[in-house]
């Protein structure tokens, strides 16, 4: 497995920007599809978004299409979330994940390793 940890959470006001991170170690990261999660109070986790190995595919939620843009840096075993146009509903703890093979899974158990979760907080 790899080990993941997410940083750049935080308060921010509805319309803002927010970029997370989510740096990894452990395991070749260039092996390992890239996903992030999220899961508001009382809610199920969901997916937001997945990046293959490379970086050339993504996916994404229909709830944050347009708005939301996945990236990934090989040569820094680092993937990023950058969020836009914010809105209060985005408001959630953001997981990393990884897996290996396929980018194009959006299921929690698809996923391998998981971080500790990053809080946004996007306020009206």
């Amino acid at each position: 497995q790899v080990q993941l940890v997410e940083s750049g959470g935080g308060l921010v006001q509805a319309g803002g920007s927010l970029r997370l991170s989510c740096a990894t170690s452990g395991r070749t990261f260039s092996l390992y599809a890239m996903a992030w999660f999220r899961q508001a109070p009382g809610k199920e986790r969901q997916f937001v978004s997945s990046i293959s190995v490379s970086g050339g595919l993504t996916l994404y939620a229909d709830s944050v299409k347009g708005r939301f843009t996945i990236s990934r840096d090989n040569a820094k075993s680092t993937v990023y979330m950058q969020m836009n146009s914010l809105k209060p509903e985005d408001t959630a703890v953001y997981y990393c994940a990884a897996r290996g093979g396929s980018y194009y899974y959006k299921g929690v158990d698809d996923y391998d390793s998981w971080g500790q979760g990053t809080q946004v907080t996007v306020s009206s």
